[in-house]
C-alpha cells in the first residue's frame, strides 16, 4: 500500500479540504483526488463524501483512519531508527517569537542544517498568540513561543526561561537607587505587544499600586525596544539576555527595583500528527540548544526547565 496515498488520506481527513490538503502536501488538488480515487480503488470502498465546501469520512473512511494514521507512525518510527537524517528532505516551517530569535535561534538553525542538510526552513517571526494560530491551522510545523498551545493534539514542551530585569541608558542617571513604582511611572516604559506575559506584568504592576497613569508604549519589535532604550526614550523591561552587548558596553544599566520581575517562559509546541515525528526531533533539538545557552552564559541570563517538565505536556 503507498504510503504517500495514506499519507493524503490521514491529512484530508484532518483538514476536509482538497485545496487545504494539496497546500499542505506541497502537491496539485488534482494531485491529491487522484491518490484518494486510487486508494479508494486498491480498498474497494469509498472513504469520503464529498460537499460543496468540504469532505467528510464516510463510514468505511472512519474505520480505515485510525490503521492509515498506525501505519504512517509505524513508517516513521522505522525511518528515525534506521534511516540516514542527512537524507531527510522536505519543508520545515518553524515560528519563533523575537525572544528567540534574539538569543539562540541561529544555534538552532546551525544544529538543524548540520543533521538535516537536505530539509529547507521556512522561519516565520511572530507573536505568541499568532503562531498559536499558525500551529493550530497547520501553516507552521513548531512554535517557539512564551505560551502554551491549547488542543487535544497539541504538545507543548518548556524550554525553560529568560530573567527579565529593568534597564535604562546611562543617560537617564537612574542606576544605583532602588525605584518605587511611582518613580518608574514618570518615564515613558516600552514593552512587547498587549497581551503577551510582560506587558501583562507591567499592566497589573502599575494597576496594584495605582500608578494608572503609567504610559506603557507597545512595541512588536525588540531591535525598535532596545534601540529607543539605548537612546533614552523610555524605560523597558526586557531579558537581559537580548542586551549582553549593550550591557557590557555601558550602552544600557540594569535598574534596582522594589519589586521581582518574573522570567518570561519559553515553550516549544507541536502537533501530534501521523507525519510528527520530525517536530518532535527539532523540539528535542530546541531544548538542548536551550539547555547549551543557559550553561554558557549562566542563570542571569537563561534558566533552564526542571528535568519534570522537560516531558511534552497536552
Amino acid at each position: 500500500m503507498n504510503v504517500r496515498f495514506l499519507e493524503t488520506f490521514v491529512w484530508l481527513a484532518r483538514l476536509r479540504s482538497f485545496r487545504l490538503t494539496a497546500e499542505r502536501l506541497h502537491a496539485t488538488q488534482a494531485a491529491i483526488s487522484s491518490r484518494i480515487s486510487a486508494l479508494e480503488q486498491e480498498l474497494g470502498v469509498r472513504l469520503f463524501e464529498r460537499g460543496p465546501r468540504e469532505v467528510t469520512l464516510t463510514q468505511d473512511g472512519s474505520k480505515a483512519l485510525p490503521f492509515a494514521e498506525q501505519m504512517l507512525k509505524l513508517n516513521q518510527t522505522m525511518l528515525a531508527s534506521v534511516g540516514d537524517r542527512s537524507k531527510i528532505a522536505g519543508l520545515l516551517r518553524v515560528g519563533a517569537i523575537e525572544s528567540v530569535v534574539h538569543t539562540w535561534l541561529p544555534e538552532l538553525i546551525k544544529r538543524i542544517r548540520d543533521e538535516y542538510p537536505k530539509l529547507a526552513l521556512e522561519l516565520t517571526s511572530d507573536t505568541s498568540a499568532n503562531l498559536a494560530v499558525l500551529l493550530a491551522n497547520g501553516q507552521i510545523d513548531v512554535a517557539l513561543q512564551t505560551t502554551p498551545v491549547a488542543g487535544a493534539d497539541a504538545s507543548n514542551v518548556p524550554l525553560g526561561s529568560l530573567p527579565m530585569c529593568w534597564m535604562a541608558s546611562p543617560a537617564l542617571n537612574l542606576a544605583g537607587q532602588t525605584l518605587t513604582e511611582a518613580e518608574l511611572a514618570a518615564y515613558p516604559i516600552l514593552s512587547f505587544p498587549r497581551h503577551s506575559p510582560p506587558h501583562a506584568f507591567l499592566s497589573g504592576l502599575f494597576a496594584a499600586s495605582g500608578e494608572i497613569d503609567a504610559q506603557i508604549n507597545c512595541l512588536s519589535s525588540v531591535a525598535a525596544i532596545i534601540r529607543l532604550v539605548v537612546d533614552g526614550f523610555g524605560i523597558a523591561v526586557l531579558p537581559a539576555a537580548f542586551v549582553m552587548r549593550e550591557l557590557e558596553a555601558g550602552q544600557l544599566h540594569l535598574l534596582k527595583v522594589e519589586h521581582r520581575v518574573p522570567a518570561l517562559p519559553l515553550v516549544a509546541a507541536y502537533r501530534r500528527t501521523p507525519d510528527s515525528l520530525l517536530p518532535e526531533s527539532i523540539t528535542r533539538l530546541a531544548l538542548a540548544v536551550m539547555l547549551d545557552f543557559s550553561l554558557v552564559h549562566g542563570p542571569a541570563f537563561s534558566q533552564v526547565p526542571s528535568t519534570d517538565d522537560r516531558a511534552p505536556h497536552a
